[in-house]
């Protein structure tokens, strides 16, 4: 989409932006949205108080992630996910059939635009054109017309939800302060940060816990009820993941595509590939989902070597309750 050149490069030395197209939006909003939710997500909903902007998935019986997201709470009574774009339409339909017994209405967010900063300068452009406040990780800022929401990496970064009507005025604005760059810096930083984000053909594939979930604060273990929460507690109290989500890279320039196998040196199976980039220097890097058992080396996928990088963080779990402490 843009021309910029060497953009992984350029969002490590200065301050970039990005639409994020590959991101959608679904809301839930009424009188009951609070209690309906809390019945069928894994986030303790009270926690998104319009400041913590907890992550949260929504599973099948059997435990399996139909999507994940970030849940935010816009005004009382009305919350706001983004995930990928490619889930809303199923996550949304999938929610009707409950939706029904409650004082709650989902909506499909097509008016709205979604847009990344990403570098030092992030925080100062989003106080001076959007009022904001400096933001921790999983913590927003805003109204119920412009939302900001600072996400985890190797530079800051915000994500900025706003209607889609204003968005050409903003980006006017921002342009003259950062650099555009096609969303896959943005989709980099993502792996770097260790956060994966499922799309359509990733539905209903794998337990929170193998996208690391736990260890990223989008599971609660202290709420109630949720449909597939006894399959995902017994996983976690029980020690029964046999696989996880690792990141890596690769000795070469060439993007496995998403499902690309990962195999050991007697040619077996470990696992899939769930997306990937290149960096910086040229080479791709991939978040992908392995078995937890001790590998033979060396590891290939797409005809290169794989090396296996450190997570930004303990593969441990991470109780959303204190990410929210004030």
């Amino acid at each position: 989409m843009f021309e910029t050149p060497d953009a992984p490069r350029v969002a490590l030395d200065t301050t970039v932006m990005t639409p994020l197209a590959h991101l959608g939006v679904l809301d839930v909003e009424g009188p009951d949205a609070e209690r309906f939710l809390q019945g069928q997500t894994s986030a303790q909903v009270s926690l998104a108080d319009g400041a913590f902007a907890p992550l949260t998935c929504f599973c099948t019986p059997k435990g399996r992630v139909l999507a994940n997201a970030e849940l935010m709470r816009v005004a009382p009574a009305h919350y706001r996910l983004v995930m990928h774009a490619s889930l809303v339409p199923s996550l949304a339909e999938h929610l009707k059939k409950f939706a029904a017994f409650y004082k709650a209405e989902l909506k499909v967010r097509d008016d709205l635009a979604l847009l990344g900063l990403i570098g030092r300068e992030a925080a100062a452009l989003a106080e001076v054109r959007f009022d904001a406040p400096p933001l921790r990780p999983w913590h927003q800022a805003g109204d119920e017309q412009i939302q900001l929401l600072a996400h985890p990496g190797p530079r800051p970064r915000l994500l900025i939800c706003l209607p889609s009507d204003r968005v050409e005025g903003d980006w006017q604005w921002l342009r003259e302060h950062a650099t555009p760059v096609d969303n896959a810096v943005w989709r980099l930083h993502d792996i770097q940060a260790g956060l994966a984000w499922l799309d359509a053909d990733q539905r209903d594939t794998y337990l929170p816990q193998m996208i690391n979930w736990e260890a990223l604060g989008g599971i609660s273990f202290k709420k109630g009820c949720y449909t597939g929460q006894e399959v995902v507690a017994r996983a976690h109290f029980r020690g029964q993941v046999k696989k996880r989500l690792v990141r890596a890279q690769l000795d070469g320039g060439l993007l496995p595509e998403p499902g690309s196998a990962i195999e050991d040196a007697d040619d077996k199976r470990l696992g899939e590939v769930l997306c990937a980039e290149l960096d910086a220097y040229g080479e791709a890097e991939v978040l992908a989902v392995m078995s937890t058992r001790e590998p033979a080396l060396p590891l290939r996928c797409a005809g290169q070597k794989l090396k296996l990088l450190k997570l930004p963080y303990p593969v441990e779990r991470l109780d959303p309750e204190a990410l929210a402490v004030k």
